[in-house]
């Protein structure tokens, strides 16, 4: 079963590389859909580009899920981890890098993406190969809230600095 659960992490993690990339374009290249707007980055603030890897990494759970997940005791919360690991780490490293340097860098948000990707899938893969037990109901609603809080939050966005589009200087959709 390690190797089965090893090949899924490898085909997720590629899978979120790929998908997670064409997010940061969809809004802008399907006709700024509302629709679209819901899973896709709207603007260049933090918050809109942890949907790039939240969404991905959610569609791969959901896969898995049916694939070889319904075999797995834990493989929902290990999943979920994985994805908060991977926004937290996202969230730490563009805080911390830019207050010490005082700017961010094209280069550094994006390598930090990848990096983010494996540091979630790679927890995932040593979760659900270790003995963590966990209750699956309660990364089911994790899963939900994290969900409805991009979708929410893309139309109705609170006035917080992770919500800013450092270009603009706007928050949310931004009008063309």
């Amino acid at each position: 079963m390690d190797n089965t659960i090893m090949k899924y992490q490898i085909i997720s993690t590629i899978f979120v590389f790929i998908v997670g990339t064409l997010l940061h374009f969809t809004y802008e290249l399907l006709g700024e859909s509302q629709f679209v707007a819901s899973f896709s980055a709207v603007n260049e603030s933090v918050w809109e580009h942890l949907k790039l890897l939240f969404f991905p990494m959610l569609l791969t759970t959901i896969i898995g899920y049916f694939y070889i997940g319904k075999n797995i005791s834990n493989f929902l919360c290990s999943n979920t981890i994985g994805i908060l690991i991977s926004i937290t780490f996202i969230i730490v490293f563009f805080y911390t890098y830019t207050g010490i340097i005082g700017k961010s860098i094209v280069f550094i948000d994006i390598a930090s993406f990848y990096v983010a990707v494996m540091l979630g899938e790679y927890v995932t893969y040593r979760l659900l190969t270790s003995n963590f037990s966990c209750n699956n109901t309660i990364a089911i609603i994790v899963l939900s809230i994290v969900l409805i809080s991009f979708i929410v939050f893309t139309y109705f966005t609170p006035r917080l600095g992770i919500f800013k589009d450092p270009i603009s200087g706007q928050y949310g959709i931004i009008k063309h």
